[in-house]
């Protein structure tokens, strides 16, 4: 098992103790590119063909909704790869 897949894996068993760091690498892994923030905003978009996801930097842990929408948005790009 890969170290991606591992990280993927963590994060699934607990959305809820994410950190900032673990979803933006899972999220590069997986071919989405990252922007950002400008003008003083907290939030880094990333983005992977027509798909997009705002994530807001926060410590320690992301927001349990982020993660579940990243996630969602992992699966499909794993999806079309195939």
């Amino acid at each position: 098992m890969t170290k991606s897949r591992k990280l993927l894996d963590r994060i699934r068993n607990n959305p809820k103790a994410v950190s900032f760091d673990d979803l933006d690498k899972a999220l590069r892994d997986c071919g989405f590119t990252r922007r950002q923030p400008r003008g003083g905003s907290s939030h880094y978009f990333y983005t992977y063909g027509e798909q997009t996801l705002s994530v807001p930097y926060k410590r320690p842990y992301v927001r349990e909704i982020y993660v579940k929408h990243a996630l969602a948005l992992i699966e499909q790009a794993m999806e079309e790869d195939v």
